[in-house]
């Protein structure tokens, strides 16, 4: 489980196949073989740890499964991606609760600026724009979000400065493809309601 704050910025260093070896700045002692990683909001196990410097490396096995349903498909060394460690019990939740699995991607429409903030709009698939609400959450290449807006398969959300500098947001263009997960609770109300008598 996550929160959808993101604590590092890391980068894909390597690939071969499905492995992916990424470093961070995490310092390795604090990263464990088999722990959960979310690496631009998909949970990934770490299958190797290694130190570099103040920081470290890691690699993580992805599925043809992942890969063809996110962006991870698409990595390639030199990718900046978003990491967060998984929750542990106690730990302030200052985003929302995000699991880490990813129900699809969104094409990024345009950006906006807005003062010092910038004014992001989304297209998503048309099965999961029901579970998009405004002032409700999404996780955005893991970020926690608020939806501003929604209008059928579209949707804005606001980046403050804070967030476009501490995570790969900043870099973003329109056209691009990011990795969406829906709010957990929308997606189990819906699931409940198709079995109301």
């Amino acid at each position: 489980m996550f929160t959808g704050i993101v604590t590092d910025t890391g980068e894909v260093i390597a690939r071969d196949g499905g492995r992916f070896t990424i470093r961070s700045h995490f310092p390795a002692d604090r990263l464990e073989v088999g722990g959960s990683m979310a690496c631009n909001g998909c949970c990934l196990t770490m299958t190797s740890i290694a130190s570099e410097g103040t920081g470290s490396v890691f690699t993580v096995d992805v599925s043809n499964e992942t890969c063809g349903k996110t962006t991870l498909g698409g990595w390639k060394p030199g990718e900046k991606i978003n990491l967060e460690q998984a929750l542990r019990l106690g730990q302030e939740l200052g985003g929302h609760l995000v699991t880490g699995h990813v129900d699809g991607t969104a094409r990024i429409v345009d950006i906006v600026a807005d003062g010092e903030s910038q004014r992001f709009s989304f297209e998503v698939p048309e099965h999961l724009a029901p579970y998009i609400a405004p002032k409700g959450s999404v996780a955005l290449d893991g970020v926690s979000l608020t939806v501003n807006e929604v209008s059928d398969c579209r949707f804005g959300v606001n980046l403050i400065p804070h967030t476009l500098t501490v995570t790969t947001w900043g870099a973003k263009t329109p056209g691009q493809m990011v990795n969406l997960e829906v709010d957990l609770f929308a997606r189990y109300i819906a699931r409940l309601l198709e079995f109301r008598p």
